[in-house]
């Protein structure tokens, strides 16, 4: 079965999602990352979905899913590269993703994760 690459980068894990993704590759990068925060002790995850055309609901909840697990193990969630017609088709499915910050692309986002490792109030709840 195909896998989603997640690498390790200070203490934040990366993960470029470049394939469209099905249920069972979502479900697997799910039990992945989790068990890669905890392996590799984790403070943040920046999610890189920029090479995705469409998200269905499947994928908006698995995004939040992944969040809410992320910082159940003490590690924050930034989303990076949303392309517009993403975020339209998220808002039009009523998906807010809470406890997930945006940035426009991963210099930001890491920039964001930066600041929250230093400050962890940041990026507490979404805000």
């Amino acid at each position: 079965m195909e896998r989603i690459p997640i690498l390790k980068l200070e203490s934040f894990l990366l993960v470029s999602i470049q394939v469209d993704m099905h249920d069972q590759l979502a479900l697997a990068l799910q039990d992945d990352l989790t068990q890669k925060i905890v392996a590799t002790r984790a403070r943040a995850v920046l999610i890189d979905i920029s090479a995705l055309e469409m998200v269905d609901s499947f994928m908006g909840r698995m995004l939040g899913n992944i969040a809410s697990m992320s910082r159940i193990l003490d590690a924050q969630t930034v989303v990076v590269g949303m392309r517009p017609a993403v975020a339209i088709t998220l808002v039009e499915l009523g998906l807010s993703l809470p406890g997930i910050r945006t940035a426009l692309n991963v210099d930001a986002g890491l920039a964001l994760l930066r600041a929250a490792v230093e400050r962890p109030d940041v990026l507490v709840d979404g805000d």
